[in-house]
Protein backbone atom coordinates (compact mmCIF):
# COMPACT_ATOMS: atom_id res chain seq x y z
CA UNK A 1 0.00 0.00 0.00
CA UNK A 2 1.36 3.37 -1.01
CA UNK A 3 0.90 6.50 1.07
CA UNK A 4 0.13 9.93 -0.29
CA UNK A 5 -0.03 13.55 0.72
CA UNK A 6 -3.13 15.45 -0.34
CA UNK A 7 -3.99 19.11 -0.01
CA UNK A 8 -7.65 20.02 0.40
CA UNK A 9 -8.96 23.55 -0.04
CA UNK A 10 -11.88 24.17 2.30
CA UNK A 11 -14.28 27.04 1.67
CA UNK A 12 -16.41 28.22 4.61
CA UNK A 13 -20.06 29.07 4.05
CA UNK A 14 -19.63 32.55 5.55
CA UNK A 15 -16.75 35.07 5.69
CA UNK A 16 -17.31 35.36 9.45
CA UNK A 17 -16.90 31.60 10.05
CA UNK A 18 -14.09 30.67 12.47
CA UNK A 19 -11.51 28.77 10.42
CA UNK A 20 -9.85 27.32 13.52
CA UNK A 21 -13.16 25.74 14.52
CA UNK A 22 -13.42 24.20 11.05
CA UNK A 23 -9.84 22.92 11.38
CA UNK A 24 -10.68 21.23 14.70
CA UNK A 25 -13.74 19.53 13.20
CA UNK A 26 -11.69 18.54 10.15
CA UNK A 27 -9.11 16.90 12.44
CA UNK A 28 -11.87 14.79 14.04
CA UNK A 29 -13.17 13.73 10.61
CA UNK A 30 -9.69 12.88 9.33
CA UNK A 31 -8.88 10.84 12.45
CA UNK A 32 -12.08 8.81 11.98
CA UNK A 33 -11.25 8.40 8.28
CA UNK A 34 -7.76 7.09 9.02
CA UNK A 35 -5.88 10.10 7.68
CA UNK A 36 -3.32 12.21 9.48
CA UNK A 37 -3.75 15.99 9.41
CA UNK A 38 -0.32 17.60 9.13
CA UNK A 39 0.67 20.95 10.62
CA UNK A 40 0.81 22.72 7.27
CA UNK A 41 -2.16 25.07 7.46
CA UNK A 42 -2.49 27.89 5.00
CA UNK A 43 -5.16 30.57 4.88
CA UNK A 44 -5.73 31.96 1.40
CA UNK A 45 -7.67 35.20 0.84
CA UNK A 46 -10.33 34.64 -1.85
CA UNK A 47 -12.49 37.78 -2.22
CA UNK A 48 -14.60 40.22 -0.20
CA UNK A 49 -13.19 39.02 3.13
CA UNK A 50 -13.74 35.33 2.37
CA UNK A 51 -10.76 33.11 3.15
CA UNK A 52 -10.09 29.49 2.23
CA UNK A 53 -8.34 27.02 4.50
CA UNK A 54 -5.76 24.71 2.87
CA UNK A 55 -4.88 21.60 4.85
CA UNK A 56 -2.43 18.79 4.08
CA UNK A 57 -3.25 15.17 4.94
CA UNK A 58 -1.23 11.94 4.90
CA UNK A 59 -3.18 8.78 4.13
CA UNK A 60 -3.22 5.40 2.42
CA UNK A 61 -3.72 5.62 -1.31
CA UNK A 62 -6.51 3.04 -1.05
CA UNK A 63 -8.62 5.29 1.20
CA UNK A 64 -9.46 7.70 -1.60
CA UNK A 65 -8.81 11.42 -1.45
CA UNK A 66 -12.21 12.33 -2.88
CA UNK A 67 -13.92 10.35 -0.12
CA UNK A 68 -12.06 12.38 2.51
CA UNK A 69 -12.95 15.64 0.73
CA UNK A 70 -16.63 14.61 0.70
CA UNK A 71 -16.51 13.88 4.43
CA UNK A 72 -14.97 17.30 5.09
CA UNK A 73 -17.54 19.02 2.86
CA UNK A 74 -20.31 17.63 5.09
CA UNK A 75 -18.98 19.50 8.16
CA UNK A 76 -21.27 22.26 9.40
CA UNK A 77 -19.98 25.63 8.23
CA UNK A 78 -18.15 24.22 5.19
CA UNK A 79 -19.40 25.26 1.77
CA UNK A 80 -17.04 23.02 -0.23
CA UNK A 81 -13.90 20.93 0.04
CA UNK A 82 -11.78 20.24 -3.03
CA UNK A 83 -8.62 18.19 -3.51
CA UNK A 84 -6.15 20.61 -5.12
CA UNK A 85 -2.92 18.58 -4.88
CA UNK A 86 -1.97 14.92 -4.58
CA UNK A 87 1.54 13.48 -4.21
CA UNK A 88 2.64 9.92 -3.66
CA UNK A 89 5.03 9.47 -0.75
CA UNK A 90 8.20 7.69 -1.81
CA UNK A 91 10.61 6.01 0.50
Amino acid sequence: MAKMFITIKIMPDDPERDLQEIRIKTKEVSDNFGAELLDKDEIEPVAFGLKALKLVFYLDENKGSDDLANEIASIEGVSSAEVIDMRRAVG
